[in-house]
């Protein structure tokens, strides 16, 4: 994962994880027949506040995706900096819903895989 890379910065590592989280979320609305619209402001909220109906994550999880959400878009509009802290949790959730949506795929829809 590009987000591991310590050679670059940690926004773009931050921002890398969490365009994992992103497309993610968006595989579990495509998974289920649902897409977000991509012309209109709030796609990357709409796909995240869904996951516990496409994927079946925990109501806390997802708190904690809209956090990383809130922060990423900190980061590119505002070009303020990421904690570590921020970054490493980032990457973790991301390594922890891509395992989380490979499970839900070899359950529901192994026709994806």
């Amino acid at each position: 994962m590009d987000a591991k890379i310590e050679a670059v910065s940690s926004e773009t590592r931050f921002c890398s994880a969490y365009t994992a989280i992103r497309m993610l979320a968006d595989l579990g609305l495509h998974a289920n027949g649902y897409r977000a619209l991509t012309s209109r402001p709030g796609h990357h909220y709409t796909a995240i506040q869904t996951l516990p109906l496409t994927l079946g994550v925990d109501a806390r999880t997802v708190v904690r995706l809209d956090y990383l959400r809130k922060q990423r878009n900190v980061t590119e509009y505002s070009g303020d900096l990421v904690s570590d802290a921020d970054v490493a949790e980032c990457v973790m959730r991301a390594e922890a819903l891509y395992v989380l949506a490979l499970r839900w795929l070899r359950k529901n829809r192994k026709d994806l895989l």
